[in-house]
């Protein structure tokens, strides 16, 4: 990851606003047109779908932006933003759609960098996860002193407390022995999550991302996982659970710094009555919670997550919206940049055809990944040297020595050999279902390219 203070460099290439806009708050229709706007405006690099229907029956829109729409290149990873997730917490809603016409209007300004970044990365932007709440509570006024009204879906229920838990079986598992990643859900899943949940958990399993953050508001902060803690506690205002890291506790720091430090003030640390040092934290050692997304994402898929926590108004007036834009846009641009890091690669077998779910591990670090429908693999990692080993039902596995620098990942390649016997068994591979094609060289296809203290917890 690069080093803190030369994180604001990049800043000289997004130091020229994009033409103007209006900062306002957008309904349900208005968030749909503000989307089929930048759709028509930049067709070639965009797509907007829908993942499926809230218990209201509005869609949760995604829009997509890629130099190949639509298809999964490999080598080229999958990254996304989560918006909204509680009704009630509509800032990151706001950043999203910002963040949309910035992508589009750079891009046809020719922006080197937002260039290279749509031409390298296949970004996802889920503006609102829960678009019922945020009707409830945009319904209120501004004038309304209801501060959780709407934060649930209209079923009543907590989006970040209806995950499948799979925490508890991985403590189980690093205690007693057995599997670090990929985590099987429960056969009933489908039945005991509510239809936001479960269309977003299918949409994450049918493709292979790599990063993540979900945007909240009610804080400011970047929080990182576990949020559940081993000695799982709710909330209380006198507590705070022990740390509960993960095996990439480092790495979450740092992308979690990445965002802090590119903020115009999360950094600092003090921020809504609360301090966190660096303007992070790990969520169990703020509170402990259950069921959470973040959570679900490390220990069910290749992604990792992070949890921004970006207004200490959860709605806030639509006069700061500016602001909120401008203190958020470079840390935007920023994280996604940070899923360029670590190593990626191929894995095929001794007739050069592409290995599904094989494993991917690190000594030393209790993770694993995999790789996907069609062979490719990716490892966020800091800078450092790492012993990596690729595995395969019914293939010898091979491990290789990697060193691993803080710009470009590194590209690592396994060509596995058949094997006598079958001793691996590995979890059904990400992103199936899924079109792709070969990743092109940069060179060749630039031409495609056009000229809490009162927090309402995460």
């Amino acid at each position: 990851m690069p080093d803190l203070p030369s994180a604001f460099l990049p800043l000289l290439l997004l130091s020229k606003l994009v033409a103007p806009v209006t900062f306002r708050h957008h309904r349900y229709d208005d968030l749909v047109r503000t989307l089929y706007k930048v759709h028509n405006q930049c067709p070639d690099i965009t797509r907007l779908y829908n993942i499926g229907r809230s218990v209201k029956g509005r869609y949760l829109y995604v829009l997509e932006f890629s130099d190949h729409p639509g298809i999964h290149e490999a080598l080229e990873p999958e990254v996304k933003y989560v918006g909204n997730m509680h009704g009630n917490e509509v800032l990151g809603r706001e950043l999203l759609l910002q963040l949309s016409e910035f992508l589009c209007e750079e891009f046809r300004n020719r922006n080197q960098r937002i260039l290279r970044l749509i031409q390298d990365t296949r970004i996802h932007i889920l503006p609102s996860m829960n678009p019922d709440g945020y009707e409830v509570a945009a319904a209120q006024g501004p004038n309304t002193s209801g501060y959780l009204v709407g934060r649930n879906n209209a079923n009543g229920v907590d989006l970040n407390r209806n995950f499948p838990d799979l925490n508890t079986y991985f403590y189980y598992n690093e205690k007693y022995g057995g599997p670090n990643h990929h985590l099987p859900l429960p056969d009933n899943w489908k039945s005991q999550v509510e239809p936001e949940t479960r269309v977003v958990i299918q949409w994450i399993r049918s493709l292979n991302f790599v990063l993540s953050a979900n945007l909240h508001g009610g804080a400011v902060v970047a929080n990182y996982p576990y949020d559940k803690s081993l000695e799982h506690r709710f909330r209380s205002p006198h507590h705070r659970t022990s740390s509960s890291p993960t095996p990439d506790d480092q790495l979450f720091q740092t992308l979690a710094k990445v965002y802090s430090y590119a903020h115009g003030w999360m950094h600092q640390g003090w921020n809504c009555g609360d301090y966190f040092p660096d303007g992070i934290t790990n969520g169990a050692s703020w509170y402990s919670l259950s069921k959470g997304m973040q959570d679900f994402n490390y220990l069910h898929t290749n992604c990792f997550e992070i949890t921004l926590e970006l207004s200490c108004n959860k709605f806030p007036p639509q006069e700061e919206l500016q602001r909120e834009w401008l203190g958020n846009r470079e840390a935007l641009i920023q994280f996604l940049e940070q899923v360029h890091q670590g190593i990626k690669g191929m894995v095929l077998d001794e007739n050069s055809n592409n290995l599904t779910g094989a494993v991917i591990s690190v000594t030393g670090i209790n993770h694993d990944v995999t790789s996907g429908e069609h062979g490719d693999y990716f490892r966020l990692l800091l800078p450092g040297t790492y012993t990596v080993t690729a595995k395969a039902p019914g293939y010898d596995p091979k491990t290789v020595i990697v060193t691993v620098g803080p710009a470009e990942p590194t590209l690592v390649n396994f060509q596995l050999s058949r094997s006598t016997s079958q001793v691996y068994p590995v979890p059904k591979a990400p992103g199936r279902g899924q079109g792709s094609r070969p990743k092109q060289p940069r060179t060749s296809r630039k031409k495609d390219l056009a000229g809490k203290r009162h927090r309402g917890p995460a």
